[in-house]
């Protein structure tokens, strides 16, 4: 049995580079338009992505986003190593948020990140250890 094919584009990201960010989700959304995927779908890939980019961007040293793109759906993997998520059911509150004072002047920290990447994704899962990091992990289905 062959694998399943798919596409995959990986980003590094740096806490705090807020020139670059948004970045990577608008790489992603290009290559999903590109290859045709319905635009409703894009949108919410889109979001989902830049979301979580700017999740790690705002709150962690580091991270990776891939995106794998297959024909009927697209896999979005965050890691990153941060300071983690000590209440993961209060984090999905929409409007809860740990993002610092100038981090919320610049328009970012709004607390609406997580609660917005599961309701774009099919599926969403969230992993984190305090001190180490997160794992979010969204599917969204063609």
């Amino acid at each position: 049995m062959q694998p399943e094919q798919g596409m995959v584009l990986e980003f590094s990201l740096e806490g705090s580079d807020f020139d670059g960010a948004g970045e990577a989700s608008s790489k992603i959304k290009r290559v999903l338009q590109q290859i045709g995927v319905r635009t409703d779908i894009v949108r919410r890939i889109a979001i989902a992505a830049y979301e979580g980019e700017m999740n790690v961007i705002i709150h962690a040293l580091r991270g990776t986003m891939r995106a794998h793109i297959f024909p009927d759906r697209t896999e979005i993997i965050l890691e990153d190593a941060g300071p983690g998520i000590a209440d993961i059911d209060l984090a999905m509150q929409e409007g809860y948020s740990t993002a610092p004072d100038y981090v919320r002047e610049m328009g970012f920290g709004a607390g609406m990140g997580l609660p917005n990447m599961a309701r774009c994704a099919d599926e969403f899962t969230i992993q984190s250890q305090v001190g180490i990091g997160t794992v979010i992990r969204m599917t969204i289905r063609h």
